[in-house]
């Protein structure tokens, strides 16, 4: 049985198209989405294992345009670990 119980926060950037939702989408749900939806600001939690304890992720897909640069700062602000998505063709 894990020992501890550890919560973490964790945000996705990237320019607008790059697939970060696809990306989040296929960890979080093991689903993929073939169209491409603009993402405002969504927020997911997953249960996961590490070593011997649980971590809950708190996981921002932010918006990859920069319309709302304030969402942008809080998500940094309070994030523990960065994800950054690019597109290798763009």
């Amino acid at each position: 049985m894990p020992e501890q119980s550890n919560d973490y926060r964790v945000a996705v950037f990237g320019a607008g198209g790059v697939g970060k939702s696809s990306l989040v989408l296929r960890f979080v749900k093991g689903t993929f989405r073939e169209s491409y939806i603009p993402t405002v600001e969504d927020t997911y939690r997953q249960v996961i294992s590490c070593d011997k304890s649980i971590c809950t992720l708190q996981i921002t897909d932010t918006t990859g345009s920069h319309q709302f640069p304030a969402m942008q700062r809080l998500s940094i602000s309070k994030g523990h670990a960065f994800i950054l998505v690019y597109s290798i063709t763009s």
